[in-house]
């Protein structure tokens, strides 16, 4: 990750514009998001009051990034819990347990990709995703035993062949157990006898 020796200032104006006085652009949050992705060290100051704002506009970037279709790190339990701790007792050791945390999961990171590696193959995540997936199947195949009615309306759609051949198909299996059900209650109502 590249490191300058000194931060790069970005300013932020009453018109919500972020000016990088490095580059001596205007750039968006994406930009910024972008800096940090790439390891570049930046600070936002209030270019009016000259405050720092950098914890502010981190936070605005997260949310921005968390809107985002597919792209939540966050789970809702989390950030309830989170929400939790300000203003309790243990809110001034939740910082710094979180960045021991992450900084934790920054350094296993590369192990765990090569034991993802290891374990699906090339595939990584992909892999485990098509493993899950297989799963589904399984279990909904497996839950579908217990429902009659869902399966054979789950094999009905899941036929390639034309509509009238199901429709027989269905008929004729229909057929088949109605028979079935038939001599089950002769041989009953035999033993009745």
């Amino acid at each position: 990750m590249a490191q300058s020796a000194e931060p790069i200032v970005i300013k932020k104006y009453a018109n919500r514009r972020l000016y990088n006085t490095g580059t001596s652009t205007y750039v968006t949050l994406e930009d910024l998001a972008t800096m940090v992705k790439k390891g570049e060290d930046f600070v936002v100051y209030d270019a009016k009051s000259g405050d720092d704002i950098t914890r502010p506009v981190l936070t605005q970037i997260i949310v921005e990034q968390e809107g985002k279709e597919g792209q939540n790190l966050l789970p809702v339990t989390f950030l309830r819990q989170l929400i939790r701790f300000y203003g309790d007792s243990m809110q001034m050791m939740v910082p710094r347990y979180l960045e021991v945390s992450l900084d934790s999961l920054t350094r296993e990171q590369e192990k765990i990709r090569a034991q993802i590696s290891q374990a699906f193959g090339t595939g990584g995540f992909g892999a485990i995703e098509e493993h899950v997936r297989r799963n589904m199947e399984v279990f909904e195949r497996g839950f579908a035993m217990f429902s009659p009615f869902a399966r054979r309306e789950n094999q009905a759609q899941s036929d390639d062949a034309p509509k009238t051949e199901r429709n027989d198909n269905e008929i004729d299996s229909l057929k088949r157990q109605m028979e079935e059900m038939q001599k089950r209650l002769d041989r009953l109502s035999q033993g009745d006898n």
